[in-house]
This record gives C-alpha cells, sequence and structure tokens, in this order.
C-alpha cells in the first residue's frame, strides 16, 4: 500500500522561468491539499528576480501536501508541491506511523528527500541525488548529525528542520545568513519573533554564550575573556523601535546584484551635454495631432528614443557587448532598446525588441505597452532578456540627471533629465527656451572617448534639430 502511494505521487520542483534564474519567491498558493488540480491549472504564483510568474502544474491529481509557505523563496528544481495521481490524499496518513507516530512527520521527506541541499547559485548538489530514494524515516533523522549537511540546509532554508522534531525552524533568509556567519545552529535558537520566526537578536544572543567558551584557549587571562567576549554582541544589538529590516530578495536582490557586477566590472565612463529641446517639444505636440498617432500615447521619450536609435544606426560600433569568456567584442547588428522603469516591486528594465526595425508610430505602441505591462506588474523574464543599450528617463522626478550605472551585458545608458525653462541664447538673443541634460554611460573597454562623445552628441543635435530624424535616418 505505501509503494503504491509513493509511486502515484508526484513532485512538481520550481521550474527556472528566467533563463538561468536560481531562486523565486512563492507569493501565493491557489491550492490547498485536497484540492483536485487538472493539467494547466495555476497552482501557485511566484516572483523571480525579475517578475511575477504564474506556474500551472503539468498533470491531474489531488494535492497532497504544499512544501512551503507564502513568502518563502525557493530555489529552481525545489519540490514545491506534492500531488497525489491516483486521486486519493488519505494513504498519506498512513506512511506516517512508519517512521513516527505522528502524520506531521511526512512533511520533511518531499523537502528533504531530492533537493535539500541545494544552494542559490550552485545547483542542484550531488548529496541530493543520493537522498532521493525513500527509506523510512533513519535519513532526515541522520542529516542533522552531519554540521555541514545541516548548516547547508538552515542557509538554503528549504531542507528538513536538523532539530529532532518535525517543524522547520522559522528565519528568514538574512538571519539564516547570519547564524551560518556566527556558527550558530538554527535548531537550538529560541525563538521571540511572531509566530515562531528567529530574529536576529535571537541569533545574537544564541551566539553571546559561545564566545566565553572559545576564549578560555588563551591561558594567560582565563578570567578576563568571558567578560571582554560579550561587548562586541552588544554592539551588534539593534532598535527595533526606530529601525525596520526588510529582507533583500526578489527584483531589490536582482537589482543589486546587477549593479554591483556591473559597476565592478566595466569601466564606467558618463559624459554630458546640455541642450535646447524647444522644437522637439513643439514636434511632440504636433504628433498628438497627427491621425496616424491616434490611440497611440506620444511624450518626448518616444523622440528620445528614436534620436537614439538613430545616433546608434550612425555609430554602430558603440551596439555591442564584452565577452570575457572568449574575450571577443560582439557586435549587435540589432537594437534591443531597454526602458528603465520603476515598479511597486522595484527597477525594472523591459526592452523592446528590434526598435531599430520599428516606425516611429510603431515605436509608440510599442513603449505604451512597455510602460503599462511594467506598472500591471505582468512584465515577462523573457522581456528583460537580450538588451543592447537602455533610456533612463529620471526627469520625470525633477532631477537634472545623473550619473546611470550599465544594464548588465549592454554597452550604453542614456540618461534624459527634467525638461525645464531656461533662459538660452538664441539666435544671439537671451531667450525662454526648454531644456534639459543628457548623461551617456559607457563601458569604456568597448567605447572609446571619441565615439562616446559622438552618439552623445548626435542625439543632442536631433533633439536639438528633430527634421534631423529624417535627413539622417
Amino acid at each position: 500500500m505505501t509503494t503504491m502511494t509513493e509511486t502515484s505521487v508526484r513532485e512538481f520542483k520550481m521550474p527556472d522561468v528566467g533563463e538561468g534564474l536560481t531562486e523565486a519567491e512563492i507569493l501565493k498558493w491557489y491550492v490547498q491539499p485536497g484540492d483536485t488540480v487538472t493539467d494547466g491549472q495555476v497552482v501557485c504564483e511566484v516572483e523571480t528576480a525579475k517578475a511575477a510568474v504564474e506556474l500551472p502544474i503539468p498533470y491531474d491529481g489531488v494535492v497532497r501536501e504544499l512544501h512551503f509557505p507564502e513568502g518563502t523563496t525557493v530555489d529552481v528544481g525545489t519540490a514545491i508541491i506534492a500531488v497525489d495521481l491516483a486521486g486519493g490524499a488519505a494513504p498519506a496518513a498512513e506512511e506516517a506511523p512508519a517512521a513516527q507516530p505522528e502524520a506531521a512527520q511526512e512533511q520533511p521527506k518531499p523537502e528533504g528527500s531530492g533537493r535539500q541541499p541545494v544552494l542559490v547559485g550552485y545547483g542542484v548538489a550531488q548529496t541530493s541525488t543520493k537522498r532521493r530514494p525513500r527509506k523510512g524515516a533513519d535519513v532526515p533523522h541522520q542529516e542533522p548529525s552531519t554540521p555541514a549537511q545541516a548548516l547547508q540546509s538552515e542557509l538554503n532554508g528549504h531542507g528538513p528542520a536538523p532539530a529532532v522534531t518535525s517543524d522547520r525552524p522559522l528565519a528568514k533568509p538574512p538571519v539564516r545568513k547570519l547564524a551560518k556567519d556566527l556558527g550558530v545552529d538554527l535548531a537550538t535558537v529560541t525563538p521571540t519573533g511572531p509566530d515562531g520566526i528567529i530574529t536576529r537578536e535571537d541569533v545574537h544572543a544564541a551566539a553571546a554564550p559561545s564566545a566565553p567558551a572559545a576564549e578560555p584557549v588563551p591561558q594567560a587571562v582565563p578570567a578576563a575573556a568571558p567578560v571582554a567576549a560579550p561587548a562586541p554582541m552588544a554592539a551588534a544589538t539593534y532598535d527595533t523601535a526606530r529601525e525596520t529590516r526588510i529582507p533583500v530578495k526578489g527584483v531589490r536582490k536582482a537589482t543589486a546584484a546587477a549593479m554591483v557586477g556591473s559597476a565592478f566590472t566595466a569601466p564606467h565612463v558618463t559624459e554630458f551635454v546640455t541642450v535646447d529641446v524647444t522644437r522637439t517639444m513643439k514636434l511632440v505636440e504636433e504628433l498628438k495631432q497627427d491621425k496616424e498617432f491616434a490611440g497611440l500615447r506620444v511624450n518626448p521619450l518616444l523622440l528620445i528614443s528614436k534620436a537614439l536609435l538613430v545616433a546608434i544606426k550612425r555609430n554602430p560600433e558603440v551596439n555591442a557587448s564584452w565577452d570575457e569568456a572568449n574575450q571577443e567584442i560582439v557586435q549587435k547588428h540589432y537594437v534591443n532598446l531597454g526602458i528603465a522603469a520603476a515598479t511597486p516591486r522595484g527597477l525594472i528594465v523591459p526592452n523592446i525588441k528590434d526598435a531599430h526595425a520599428r516606425t516611429l508610430p510603431q515605436l509608440a505602441q510599442a513603449l505604451g505597452e512597455l510602460v503599462s505591462t511594467a506598472r500591471d506588474g505582468k512584465t515577462t523574464p523573457a522581456a528583460m532578456q537580450g538588451g543592447t543599450v537602455t533610456i533612463t528617463n529620471v526627469g520625470v522626478f525633477g532631477v537634472d540627471t545623473g550619473t546611470p550605472i550599465l544594464n548588465p551585458g549592454e554597452s550604453a545608458i542614456l540618461a534624459v533629465g527634467a525638461i525645464k525653462l531656461q533662459p538660452w541664447v538664441h539666435k544671439g538673443k537671451v531667450k525662454p527656451r526648454q531644456v534639459t541634460t543628457l548623461a551617456l554611460s559607457f563601458d569604456h573597454r568597448l567605447v572609446d572617448g571619441e565615439l562616446g562623445s559622438k552618439v552623445l552628441a548626435d542625439v543632442a543635435a536631433i533633439l536639438e534639430q528633430p527634421k534631423r530624424l529624417i535627413t539622417w535616418a
């Protein structure tokens, strides 16, 4: 009876929904144990490094177990839900007595039997293959005896608890990382947070007694060591009444990693130019009345995007990427134009595929769809892959300009400042004109100062005289 039940249960694993993403956070479960599911039915919504994605189940059956609660970050390849293809969830209670009298003992098996030691960014550990065969409850109880395995389980946050109890210690990823750094076993920590969650203070409190135990090694000062050791721990306390700690995950985590990687990999150079865009602003108003743009959103960003595309056409060498592994410069004969968008989940950079081949109305339509999709949180991971150059419009926040950091894998990013009415010398007289400042950051491995200056100058020239969109295109 047990064998038949185990073979009829399928474990649905967290898929790679974003071309190489290593983890995703479970935002919401749409099913509960005992619910009947059908092939293709959406069972949960997850947030990857860049987008929220709904996951369909690939088979029919009855939900037997949800391995992780909402809000948990899970590695790709880790089982997240168990479905009984035979359509019965009752046998789950029959398997538990083989290990323990409690039915809850069954819970750690799906987690620890195949994916427990998966670490973020390292793929599936080889030890996971060894744990897949089910041989009763011995495996979950043996794992805590090995400190390395217990530490991996706790760092990842997915494996079974190293304690004898069937419940996994509840702690957020930053707290698990802190426990790892301090050498604290979370199973030994007494939680004080809401719903039994282990906090940073709990970890520090658990680490404090261990310091005096290690200090008696230098026998010269046996009495002073225990007194001095707690002092650094007191400095690490936090004012929870006046501080709020937010876990770094999802879009914020991906953005931070991308920006650090880009800033310390590609040597950035940023150049600036201030330009009179009065004629461009007049053209924007004229295009709004054009029937070809009926129903489309026409704004300065549309013409700035077109100006950058024309500048790239005139200076194609700027549209490239650096292949470190092969020591090659990859010239791109297409432009996937990225548009930095601020969303409730954080900064994302979806891109318009083959923007260079689009007419102005087509570009306006693509920009409108890109912005609305990003604001609704429906941008797909595929829409953020393969960008070549990016525009970030910091002017919408009222600032003059900035020094933007390159999107990883791209050669250049153009920052557009606020368009303001300013005194400007026009035809020999000082007149109020609409002026903005542009900033172009580029990868100095790929783009020399001359090339970067030409690109920025061309963009500025087009915005000053938008008729160049015709003569230069």
